[in-house]
């Protein structure tokens, strides 16, 4: 005679929930991930993209200075897709370019626009408060020109040079850095790898 099935314990259901929540909450974000470069399910003749950074390098979470008594904080590169540029604070030519593409690029995403934001790391000079005042309202900033900064430069590549590449880079909403603009990649790239991004993930 057979004996009944026993009922799986309390602690047992508990985490078996607790795995389906993690499940849910990171499935779309590597599907997108898997679908998008994995399987490359990008369109043929499509090549104005970013550099794939593999693996993704998961950024440490540090408080920056920002200036004045202002702070960007340890979490500030989560729950949102991340448009990042490092360079001088005095803002030469490039960054300027940098900066203005990653607020048009935004901007461009309409209803998608809260869930990206724009990040200045500055290597020193801090900097040209006139001009970002006037032009790029609602830019985070974060100073790395100290210990904490030099951590978070340390994960990027190239990192003793990163400050003067004028690359633009971005960050999923779990912190990891993903992609790399060099200057002279076609502006529109950036935008389009945004938007297919944006649409095949439902996080941040």
């Amino acid at each position: 005679m057979n004996r009944p099935a026993e009922h799986a314990a309390p602690g047992t259901r508990s985490r078996r929930q607790i795995y389906i929540l993690i499940g849910a909450f990171f499935a779309p974000l590597a599907l997108a991930f898997i679908l998008y470069y994995g399987l490359d399910v990008r369109p043929h003749g499509s090549t104005n993209k970013g550099d794939l950074i593999q693996p993704p390098v998961t950024l440490p979470e540090v408080e920056l200075p920002a200036m004045a008594d202002q702070k960007l904080a340890a979490n500030a590169l989560r729950g949102k897709w991340s448009m990042v540029y490092i360079g001088d604070g005095a803002c030469d030519s490039r960054c300027r370019e940098a900066l203005t593409l990653m607020r048009q690029t935004r901007l461009a995403l309409g209803d998608d626009i809260p869930r990206v934001q724009r990040v200045f790391l500055v290597s020193g000079n801090c900097c040209d408060q006139a001009y970002l005042d006037a032009e790029h309202g609602g830019l985070l900033l974060g100073r790395i020109d100290n210990s904490q900064g030099q951590t978070l430069l340390e994960t990027f590549p190239d990192a003793a040079r990163a400050a003067t590449l004028g690359r633009i880079y971005l960050v999923d909403p779990l912190g990891n850095l993903m992609m790399k603009y060099e200057p002279d990649a076609p502006q529109k790239g950036l935008l389009e790898d945004l938007k297919k991004l944006l649409k095949l993930s439902h996080i941040g």
